[in-house]
């Protein structure tokens, strides 16, 4: 069903809400190139007053699934307990605008116990050109529920802003796969935030794709808050033309005998640049945490450039933790080597670019999300590379 903005008088707790965000908004300055976090991302060209707000248009298809302002009547409890306690607004100018400004989104709600069999599809496409969209997700699945989420904000609208936060709660021994694709028109800026807690062995599946906007930052955490929960985070990028994506992703041990898994992988054209930063970290006494994290990144032109910083916090003492990073060309000797059993240079250089990607598709489960990231990965880079053509 399509979701649309509820024109009713909102409950006094979230025009409350709404009133200290915007005070917040006010008085938050946005990071300049010295704060931690945005030093490869630019933000003095940004006027975020110059871009006012307009609905964009949404579909939410399932029945766990509603229209999040309709939810405020229809679920009041419920929201009112979840909005806000994965992602709080102090402290953080975009979440604190999204807070005032948000009258679309999604909730997902899953009772306990529940498995639901399709997946469930969020589809959000962004306004008027030059104009702003905040967008507000929330996920909660109830202690031993299942389910599947797929959630995309599309390039059917002009190019402007977009302004979201997503939160995840998945109970205890609940299991979420959750994929979010973003393919923005490339002139737009890109501003989310999105973060999950876990409870005591719950696990949590997400894919993240970042495809469209030209600049902005996309901040990812996933805090492991029960014990024996686990996370595995894929995220691929492709860029091309002058497009700068930045991903900031954290995986934050808060429970004993937890496990987070976390890869990213970029394919870079043109004078397309991308920065990841990635940190592990494991509070006090989660003990016997095992922690991974990677980014990759494939350069396809020479003026292409990539940074990727895998960093680490650990205030316990049992621990695995380990990451890695690479940012490389294409391989020359196993373009020759391809080129020599017969393969023109273009057929080669992409049989290269897919075997760098289809390592990422072999982590997701066999199954719809699989097939979803291989279409999405093969659909992309069909793009990019005839953009270089």
């Amino acid at each position: 069903m399509a979701s649309s903005a509820t024109a009713q008088a909102e409950p006094d707790w979230l025009v409350e809400r709404r009133r200290e965000g915007a005070s917040l908004a006010q008085e938050l300055a946005l990071p300049d190139p010295k704060a931690k976090g945005w030093e490869f991302t630019d933000l003095s060209g940004l006027d975020l007053d110059a871009y006012p707000g307009e609905p964009g248009s949404a579909a939410i298809g399932d029945g766990v699934a509603v229209g999040l302002a309709d939810a405020v009547t229809s679920d009041p409890d419920l929201v009112r307990k979840r909005l806000g306690s994965v992602v709080p607004a102090s402290g953080d100018p975009f979440v604190a605008r999204n807070e005032a400004q948000w009258r679309q989104g999604a909730l997902v709600h899953v009772p306990a116990g529940k498995v639901v069999e399709e997946p469930v599809r969020i589809s959000v496409e962004p306004g008027a050109e030059g104009t702003g969209l905040a967008w507000r997700t929330l996920v909660v699945l109830e202690d031993g529920a299942e389910a599947e989420v797929w959630e995309e904000y599309g390039s059917g609208g002009g190019a402007g802003l977009f302004n979201g936060v997503t939160e995840i709660v998945v109970g205890a021994g609940a299991n979420l796969r959750y994929v979010c694709k973003q393919d923005l028109p490339d002139e737009s800026w890109v501003f989310a935030t999105q973060r999950a807690e876990l409870a005591a062995d719950a696990s949590l599946e997400w894919v993240a794709l970042g495809f469209g906007s030209a600049r902005g930052k996309v901040r990812m955490e996933t805090k492991l808050d029960g014990r024996g929960s686990s996370a595995r985070v894929t995220g691929a990028y492709a860029g091309a033309g002058r497009q700068h994506l930045d991903f900031d992703t954290t995986q934050e041990h808060a429970a004993p005998h937890t496990t987070s898994d976390l890869a990213f992988r970029g394919v870079l054209a043109d004078r397309a640049t991308a920065v990841w930063r990635g940190m592990i970290r494991v509070d006090p006494g989660a003990q016997q945490t095992d922690a991974f994290q990677e980014s990759r990144n494939l350069l396809l032109s020479h003026r292409a450039h990539a940074d990727a910083i895998p960093g680490l916090e650990i205030e316990a003492n049992d621990v695995r933790c380990t990451h890695a990073a690479a940012v490389a060309q294409i391989d020359r000797e196993q373009l020759h080597y391809l080129r020599a059993h017969g393969l023109p240079e273009p057929a080669a250089k992409r049989l290269v670019i897919d075997g760098f990607l289809h390592a990422l598709v072999e982590r997701t489960p066999e199954g719809p999300v699989r097939e979803g990231l291989s279409s999405a990965l093969e659909e992309r880079l069909a793009a990019v590379l005839e953009a270089r053509a």
